[in-house]
């Protein structure tokens, strides 16, 4: 793609990052196909060469940006899928995130949507003021119908039960059983450790038994994300900063091998630390380090190698690989191999490269588009049909679950179950099939 950019704006590193991702676009239209909004409305606009188009006109033009541009790129849920098909190698995840904080810092929106978005920035990366929400919402869901706008989705979406808080949030260590392989720390997230505490402590007991020392590091918290996709670079840069500093002073203290992540949205962001901090002489070493000691979790068992007990109940598991695993990470083969390996059948979910409509806050801001990703995905997933739906992502489990009733769980809980750990409470509670076998 041709660029105008000028000597001068190229001399700021943001814009010559920019302009060097826009020039590798060839207009070739193979991130149509795949890209989940251009499915669902057939616009052009609302599909990433569209938006690339928008991107560069913003940018090279330095022009404030108008309301079409940002719905636009508002629509974009940053699965990744394109990335994945680009025959040119477009890295369109940092021309994205570069566009949306220009918006961020350019573009008033309207009164409500910003009340919204700094609200979702505020609560959800704080444990404890998002467990109040939730528990606000739950007291305000029968009168739903009378919130305006989104706020009714969002009362909605409130679980009916709040799980209880976890002992390994905080600060602490897990010793490996049997002989110390490696010391990692895992990163027990934010909103992940409010709405499902069992994940963190599955991986926990997984990794354990497995020789792992776990490590939950002080000073670590929200990966940086959610802010960071909505184009608040100042707060995901310290968020992000935190963990950073947390991590390589753990390291640097008792030792560390990898930072073990099980929310895969976090693990895409965690590895693009180095970039992010790439103008940033002080951090610039420890970020690439950090990035280049990030595993997801299937990564770190596919290499320690699985020990199941052959015990596990016979499922039928329908694999969904979220989007920021399989398009951001690249990480495809790992979960569904672990599955098979520790005895379960691993059921391939037609249109599997498409997103479910999760998206971190995307379900969130874009309710009707999200509805018809969830909607489209559940086809395809019953079409199999699975015992069970496993996926790497909360925000995956939250967005599918609350559209079906067979059991969403996570890859890492039925990991623990093959290899000796407890039943997992989706699959206790009711159900009948723990006791498949």
């Amino acid at each position: 793609m041709q660029t105008g950019f000028s000597i001068a704006q190229l001399a700021d590193p943001g814009s010559a990052m920019a302009e060097s991702i826009l020039r590798k676009c060839v207009h070739c239209g193979f991130c149509l196909a795949t890209c989940p909004t251009y499915q669902i409305r057939k616009d052009e606009l609302d599909s990433p060469r569209g938006r690339i188009y928008l991107i560069r006109d913003m940018l090279e033009n330095e022009r404030v940006p108008d309301q079409k541009t940002v719905l636009h790129i508002d629509r974009c849920l940053s699965c990744l899928s394109c990335m994945t098909t680009c025959p040119s190698g477009v890295h369109y995840m940092h021309l994205v995130d570069h566009a949306r904080g220009y918006i961020e810092k350019k573009y008033k929106r309207p009164w409500p949507e910003r009340l919204l978005r700094h609200l979702l920035a505020f609560v959800l990366p704080r444990p404890a003021l998002f467990r109040l929400s939730l528990y606000s919402a739950r007291l305000a869901r029968p009168f739903k119908n009378m919130l305006p706008g989104r706020l009714s989705g969002l009362a909605g979406m409130a679980p009916d039960v709040l799980a209880r808080k976890s002992p390994t949030d905080r600060p602490q260590v897990f010793r490996a059983e049997g002989p110390r392989r490696m010391r990692v720390a895992l990163m027990t997230g934010c909103a992940q450790r409010v709405l499902d505490p069992a994940i963190n402590e599955s991986t926990i007991r997984l990794l354990t038994r497995h020789g792992v020392e776990v490590v939950v590091a002080g000073g670590a918290g929200c990966c940086g994300a959610l802010t960071h996709h909505m184009g608040m670079e100042s707060r995901a840069h310290a968020a992000a900063r935190a963990n950073i500093r947390a991590w390589c002073r753990e390291k640097s203290r008792n030792g560390l091998d990898h930072i073990i992540i099980n929310t895969s949205g976090c693990g895409t962001t965690v590895k693009d630390y180095g970039h992010m901090f790439r103008d940033d002489a002080e951090l610039t070493d420890d970020a690439e380090a950090v990035s280049a000691m990030t595993l997801d979790i299937s990564e770190l068992m596919s290499r320690i190698g699985l020990r199941p007990t052959g015990k596990a109940p016979k499922l039928r598991v329908a694999y969904h690989a979220a989007c920021s695993l399989q398009h951001g990470q690249k990480v495809t083969r790992e979960p569904p191999d672990l599955l098979r390996r520790a005895g379960y059948e691993v059921l391939a979910i037609p249109e599997g490269h498409l997103c479910c409509g999760s998206a971190g806050t995307y379900n969130l801001l874009q309710p009707e588009l999200a509805a018809k990703l969830r909607a489209r995905k559940l086809r395809n997933i019953s079409s199999v049909s699975p015992d069970v739906i496993a996926t790497g992502n909360i925000g995956c489990m939250i967005q599918i679950a609350g559209g079906t009733q067979t059991p969403v769980l996570h890859t890492v809980e039925l990991l623990d179950l093959a290899t000796g750990g407890p039943v997992p409470e989706k699959l206790a509670v009711g159900s009948g099939i723990a006791a498949k076998g």
